[in-house]
């Protein structure tokens, strides 16, 4: 058994316990987007980069109450050389958005797994992974009393249990400007344009300035 396999057969047992918007077919979501990026970019380390979308939600804070215990674990398992191990991490150490306090992408795997993974947080799957988290931890749908957060404390996005559509304004609607890869931004166009559309249609059909 391959590096590769081992890593999806240990983390699957991890994501089983998540909520749908978070679960394996995220993961897999994840890394056909990040395939289809590094096709385009010859000198990207596909390894590197499907061992890290494997593992990059296994210690999400929104589900770990200890922070890297779960990816340590993992890797620590897969024995990988040292330089690998570092990489691997160095890539998820750059995915989250972290309410606008992201670290920077330096690496060319590092910028093609973050648009991949934001690739899925938009369009028609992005809206259906949030009205599912947002169902899986009790909120509204929306609110129209709630205005979005600027310049928030990373600790104050994670706490704040603001509605489904606020999340939009907050994060969703500000990810295709930071697409890395010019596949990335590509594919992006689309997927942003139907959030636009779709929050569009939400508010004829709400009556509420969203």
């Amino acid at each position: 058994m391959n590096h590769i396999e081992q890593c999806e057969n240990l983390v699957k047992e991890v994501y089983m316990h998540f909520d749908a918007s978070h679960d394996f077919q995220h993961i897999e979501r994840v890394r056909k987007n990040a395939f289809d990026i590094a096709d385009t970019e010859p000198s990207a380390n596909k390894e590197i980069i499907e061992l890290a979308v494997l593992l990059h939600d296994v210690s999400d804070p929104k589900y770990s109450t200890e922070e890297k215990r779960e990816e340590e674990r993992i890797i620590k398992q897969l024995n990988l050389t040292e330089q690998k191990e570092a990489q691997v991490k160095d890539v998820i150490k750059a995915i989250s958005f972290n309410g606008g306090h992201e670290l920077e992408a330096v690496t060319i795997e590092a910028k093609i797994v973050r648009d991949a993974d934001r690739l899925d947080a938009i369009g028609a799957v992005g809206i259906a992974r949030t009205f599912a988290y947002g169902g899986a931890k009790g909120r509204l749908l929306y609110d129209a009393s709630e205005t979005p957060r600027e310049n928030m404390s990373i600790e104050e996005y994670r706490t704040k249990k603001t509605a489904s559509v606020t999340h939009f304004y907050e994060k969703l609607l500000k990810l295709s400007d930071g697409m890395q890869t010019k596949k990335g931004k590509e594919l992006a166009v689309e997927r942003h344009a139907f959030m636009e559309l779709f929050l569009e249609n939400l508010r004829k059909e709400t009556g509420e300035q969203l």
